[in-house]
């Protein structure tokens, strides 16, 4: 179903996290599907994929005035949206999601909001496709439970894969399972915290007169309903039977297209022209694909690619989308 680590792979086929459902770790979790269009909302900062690193997030964050040297939330009623992409290539995934679980209830507090949107590292780390997560994500949900946690794992493990080479097995599982790992997926599985917050986020998102998602929508989406690709999504993760053949992993949708973001602009410009005017919006700000330079504009700024290569990953600018009063600007100069 997916390329990923043979061990989370198993888990799922067996259903195993949900026998040690007990022993997860306490987030806020909310479970209803959150709203995705909105108006009247005078300042929105839109924040490319962060994978993992708190730093440079943050700087961004505070250099657009939307949170103090603290990390609280400082910007009133203006709306955050971060593009998706949390999770993966950097170490501090999990305190990069506190931050944003805080600041979810702060910006509320104030009048604001922070919209999370769900994008293909996200919707991987749920369905268990860990090639890009580091070691230091897996320890940061290390504890001293975690050996009792692993070896009660590796025995279910055993007892339902039966392997033909048992001392092989075990070598391979004691390599690819370090402490904080099963943590770290009883955390992001369907029915874990992190998952079910994830999974309450929108994959396509309208403020005012622009549309926010994580890749972009191809053709195939150019007429879709909002509430209607959300509710396949959100499906999907929670109940992964339906991945295969779905929206979440189609490689046309909008977790994983990169067409409005590489493709030559003039063939593909009748299809930006329908996709704004099915949505009904100016333009369409995307993630997914690194400029690794400034916050880039096609198609005459109807598509904005907010992906700059933020995270020390890719060593991208810190930069950020700013719309204000229908000014479209960024931190360092026009899109």
């Amino acid at each position: 179903m997916y390329k990923g680590h043979f061990f989370s792979k198993v888990a799922v086929r067996y259903g195993l996290f949900v026998t040690l459902a007990a022993l997860w770790l306490s987030f806020a979790t909310p479970a209803t599907a959150q709203k995705a269009v909105f108006s009247g909302v005078d300042r929105i900062v839109a924040v490319g994929d962060v994978h993992g690193d708190l730093a440079a997030f943050t700087e961004v964050l505070r250099s657009a005035k939307v949170v103090d040297p603290g990390g609280k939330w400082t910007a009133g009623k203006a709306h955050l949206v971060q593009i998706g992409d949390l999770p993966d290539r950097g170490p501090d995934t999990r305190k990069v999601i506190e931050l944003l679980q805080n600041l979810e209830k702060q910006a509320k507090k104030a009048g604001g909001a922070v919209h999370i949107l769900i994008g293909n590292h996200d919707a991987m780390n749920m369905y268990g496709d860990l090639r890009y997560t580091t070691a230091a994500e897996f320890a940061a949900f290390k504890s001293d439970k975690s050996a009792e946690l692993r070896d009660a794992f590796y025995q279910q493990l055993l007892e339902q894969a039966k392997p033909a080479d048992p001392v092989a097995f075990k070598a391979k599982f004691e390599k690819e399972t370090p402490l904080g790992w099963v943590e770290h997926r009883q955390a992001w599985e369907p029915k874990g915290p992190i998952g079910k917050w994830t999974a309450s986020h929108p994959t396509v998102l309208k403020i005012n007169d622009t549309l926010f998602v994580h890749a972009g929508l191809s053709p195939r989406f150019a007429g879709g309903n909002i509430d209607e690709i959300n509710k396949s999504v959100r499906t999907e993760l929670l109940e992964p039977a339906k991945l295969q053949g779905g929206v979440a992993m189609a490689e046309d949708g909008p977790l994983w297209w990169r067409g409005i973001a590489q493709d030559p602009e003039e063939p593909m410009s009748a299809h930006v022209d329908a996709l704004l005017k099915s949505y009904g919006v100016a333009r369409v700000v995307i993630g997914h694909t690194p400029t690794k330079a400034a916050i880039k504009g096609r198609f005459g700024g109807r598509v904005i690619d907010i992906d700059v290569g933020l995270s020390q990953a890719y060593s991208g600018p810190k930069d950020c989308l700013i719309i204000e009063g229908g000014k479209v600007s960024t931190l360092l100069g026009q899109p």
